[in-house]
């Protein structure tokens, strides 16, 4: 029996289908990007599996259709970081982090002093602890960001959708928060499954790829156990002609780097 499984699943909006029939399963311990094209459906499939959005067909988190729960069991179980808060009130951003507990407290309760030094190490974890009692509209999209990565990290979910967590965000920070969920599954055996926007990125830190073309799952591919034959055909069907290269690192280490082989693009260059 796998982690979590996505059986069947279609949704859209307003009627009409962006997703048919989207099937697909994880294990704990893993980070599963989903990548495609503007249009392709990333969000609307994050948005569906938390049901923000009606959809048909069923995910099944440790057994349990997720479907059915109410949102705040759902939310203990399930966190969804989207790709901005939707927050536009002054609150502290030792508050923002401290939303993350929202799911195990009553109405009227407030954070515990132990949540708030978890709240204050997760946002150390962000590189933000020296701001906890400063205004969070006074943050740059990308510090708003990291905030809200950082009430992710303490709200002890057992799933993780992230919509595209790195857009707003530096290179230096993009491989760090990606190195932050790599640690997290695999302290509380958990998974992340992230829409990115950047291949590259995909491709050192995911263990597994969902490929989405006109909201179907075109291939899926695991970068540490895939040939770069296989990988860079199915690459090339979502983004055109693309070609992939083996990169060194200072330390050896080896990363794969995703480059446009497009007619056009080639031309541009001369």
């Amino acid at each position: 029996m796998s982690f979590f499984a996505v059986n069947n699943l279609s949704a859209g909006y307003n009627g009409r289908n962006i997703l048919n029939n989207i099937s697909f399963q994880t294990e704990n311990g893993s980070i599963v990007g989903v990548l495609g094209t503007n249009g392709s459906g990333k969000t609307t499939l994050l948005k569906a599996i938390c049901s923000i959005i009606n959809h048909t067909g069923s995910c099944i988190l440790e057994n349990k259709d997720i479907s059915s729960l109410k949102p705040k069991k759902l939310a203990s179980i399930c966190a969804y970081i989207p790709q901005r808060s939707g927050i536009d009130i002054d609150i502290s951003l030792l508050d923002v982090v401290c939303m993350g507990f929202n799911s195990r407290i009553g109405i009227f309760q407030q954070p515990t002093s132990e949540m708030k030094k978890q709240a204050l190490n997760a946002l150390n974890k962000v590189g933000l602890s020296q701001r906890a009692d400063e205004n969070y509209r006074s943050l740059s999209e990308g510090q708003k960001q990291l905030c809200i990565v950082a009430r992710t990290l303490v709200s002890n979910a057992r799933l993780f959708l992230l919509d595209e967590p790195e857009s707003a965000l530096d290179i230096n920070y993009r491989y760090k928060i990606m190195a932050l969920f790599g640690t997290m599954v695999k302290e509380q055996n958990s998974c992340v499954i992230t829409a990115l926007h950047d291949p590259n990125l995909a491709l050192q830190w995911c263990d597994r790829l969902i490929l989405l073309k006109n909201g179907e799952i075109s291939d899926i591919i695991e970068p540490k156990k895939d040939c770069i034959i296989k990988m860079e055909k199915a690459l090339s069907n979502l983004y055109g002609a693309v070609a992939l290269t083996v990169c060194k690192d200072h330390l050896g280490n080896e990363h794969y780097v995703l480059l446009n082989q497009s007619e056009e693009f080639l031309c541009s260059l001369k």
